[in-house]
């Protein structure tokens, strides 16, 4: 196999999990500036801070698949 094709899958792979990780960390980062400037409503950000990870970490796991079914291609 061509080792530039493992190359392009890792970094598919790579670049998924970094964004999804910065993406997270600024809503995690949001979520917690929401919480401390209005307590009261500690509940409905962290459902809908939970649903917005969950959401993202769903678009890494796709990316992974996909990268998985590239590389059984090549």
């Amino acid at each position: 196999m061509n080792g530039l094709a493992f190359v392009g899958v890792a970094l598919a792979v790579c670049l998924a999990a970094f964004g999804s990780a910065i993406g997270q960390g600024i809503a995690t980062r949001g979520a917690m500036d929401g919480i401390a400037r209005q307590p009261e409503a500690s509940g409905d950000i962290r459902t809908s801070l939970i649903l917005a990870l969950a959401f993202m970490e769903a678009l890494t796991l796709f990316s992974f698949v996909i990268a998985i079914l590239l590389w059984t291609k090549i």
